[in-house]
């Protein structure tokens, strides 16, 4: 069984490409923290994300750099040669399914709208 779920911030904005073929596709890295620490620091994994079709376009436009997001699918690799004839090995999650969670710009409009709260009279009898 090959099955991935993580959840995880954006640490670029997303890349939308089409293939030779007219399929568009979208790659993105996932920053990951492990959920133990080693000295009392966590340690986080930055994962490639390559999402197709509709699914590309919904995270090309939505998505950008800290954007937390849900990614479901599967581990995949993959090798090619450069130019020069070196042989690259590449291992990315081919994401089946993307679940928008939060942007930043919205956590930080959300922190705004209490700016303009007005503090509450400590002279109330209850």
């Amino acid at each position: 069984m090959n099955k991935v779920f993580l959840i995880g911030n954006l640490t670029k904005d997303p890349e939308l490409s089409t293939t030779s073929g007219g399929v568009k596709f979208c790659r993105f890295t996932i920053a990951v923290s492990r959920s133990y620490s080693r000295d009392g620091k966590r340690e986080t994994d930055f994962l490639p994300v390559v999402v197709w079709r509709a699914q590309a376009d919904n995270c090309a436009r939505y998505l950008k750099k800290g954007s937390k997001a849900a990614v479901s699918g599967s581990v995949q690799t993959r090798t090619y040669d450069d130019q020069s004839g070196t042989r690259h090995y590449v291992t990315e999650i081919a994401a089946d399914e993307v679940q928008f969670l939060s942007t930043r710009s919205e956590e930080a409009k959300e922190a705004s709208e209490f700016d303009d709260l007005t503090p509450i009279d400590d002279d109330l009898p209850f």
